[in-house]
């Protein structure tokens, strides 16, 4: 019984966040297991249409990768940009998050929060990881100018 926990568990939190992968390189060679490496995602703001944002972040592999309880480092970049007409879904909050993903089993997870600088007509794009025990101050932004498309 304890076992199916587990890895209901497991399964429940290792559930991916709707992004694509775009690619990977390899940072260390592992013989028998993954190899640790740097993924590049895209995924869409779901209340911004228009924007598309790109991460880049650390993915470890070994043991621990292959079984999926690895945790994963709290480096991670990310570029946002205008890639049709901007067109806003509802009202934007400062600080909503638009995209999460867990690098960890339990308690680390990568957000993107989305701000909007009113005065510059622009938005901004902060990704960063937290822990429930300590957070992290590695932190990447974004901007994306609300210009005409044309």
């Amino acid at each position: 019984m304890r076992a199916f926990v587990v890895l209901f568990i497991i399964a429940f939190f290792s559930v991916e966040a709707c992004a694509e992968e775009v690619g990977s390189v390899d940072t260390k060679f592992n013989l028998l297991t993954p190899n640790h490496k740097i993924v590049i995602e895209a995924f869409d703001d779901p209340k911004v249409s228009g924007v598309a944002c790109h991460l880049s972040r650390a993915k470890k592999g070994g043991v621990k990768g292959a079984v999926g309880v690895a945790e994963d480092p709290s480096d991670a970049s990310i570029a946002c940009r205008q890639i049709a007409p901007i067109a806003i879904k509802g009202t934007l909050k400062d600080g909503e998050e638009v995209f999460e993903k867990r690098t960890s089993v339990l308690f680390k997870k990568l957000q993107v929060v989305r701000f909007f600088d009113k005065k510059r007509n622009t938005l901004i794009y902060l990704v960063y990881s937290d822990k429930i025990i300590e957070g992290s101050p590695k932190n990447s932004i974004s901007t994306v100018p609300i210009m005409p498309w044309k």
